[in-house]
């Protein structure tokens, strides 16, 4: 894990930019303007960077598998949702994270 790569600012612009995308995304399926698909595949690539950059520590239980669905079909709400939720986790995950990380330090 790199812990560097999880501090509350990085993280906070992870989702800052996550939030902007699935407005876009909500709207788009709401809309069914048929743009949900080429958005999701955009909000895919930055969640990948997010785990590529933090580590595999930071997934959320079972995330390589609710990943893989989401990759298979980015197009259905389905899997806009379980992204979503995804980022949610993470975003959880990633601050027990620094917060164990910070009271293992101090424990040195």
């Amino acid at each position: 894990m790199n812990i560097e790569a999880i501090t509350k600012e990085k993280i906070d612009a992870w989702f800052t930019e996550w939030q902007e995308l699935e407005g876009k995304i909500h709207i788009a399926h709401d809309t069914r303007n048929g743009e949900a698909k080429g958005l999701m595949e955009a909000a895919i690539v930055l969640f990948d960077h997010l785990v590529e950059e933090g580590g595999d520590e930071i997934l959320p239980i079972n995330g390589v598998e609710r990943l893989t669905f989401i990759k298979a079909k980015p197009g259905q709400y389905a899997c806009y949702r379980q992204l979503g939720e995804l980022f949610k986790e993470t975003k959880k995950r990633t601050a027990r994270l620094r917060l164990q990380a910070t009271k293992n330090n101090s424990n040195r």
